[in-house]
């Protein structure tokens, strides 16, 4: 059996993700306070109410949560492909997962 390379990518920040402790994205409920871990895929400058928000996208092989941090243009180190855990609580917006203003802790290098 062969599996595809996003698969195989899915499945390693799985296991990534169990040794860290944290909870599989795909597992967090609306207004939970959760911890995650995962790498983040994208991250944007997108104004909220006329303030800046930084965004992010973290994928963990299982679901997405879009991490915001509100007020920031930029933050060293939160850059696409860098690992990362964050903990906060997590809402739905428009059906995703979102976690504004996380604890973060940078994992590993980029």
């Amino acid at each position: 059996m062969t599996s595809t390379k996003s698969e195989l990518e899915a499945e390693e920040l799985q296991q990534d993700t169990g040794k860290e402790g944290a909870t599989p994205i795909a597992g967090c409920g609306e207004r939970t306070r959760n911890c995650v871990a995962g790498t983040l895929r994208t991250v944007t400058l997108r104004p909220r109410g006329g303030a800046p928000a930084l965004e992010a996208e973290l994928y963990d092989g299982t679901d997405v949560v879009n991490l915001v941090w509100l007020g920031r243009r930029r933050i060293a180190g939160i850059e696409p492909g860098r690992r990362l855990r964050a903990e906060g609580l997590v809402s739905l917006q428009d059906g995703r997962k979102v976690m504004f203003n996380p604890r973060y802790e940078l994992r590993g290098g980029s």
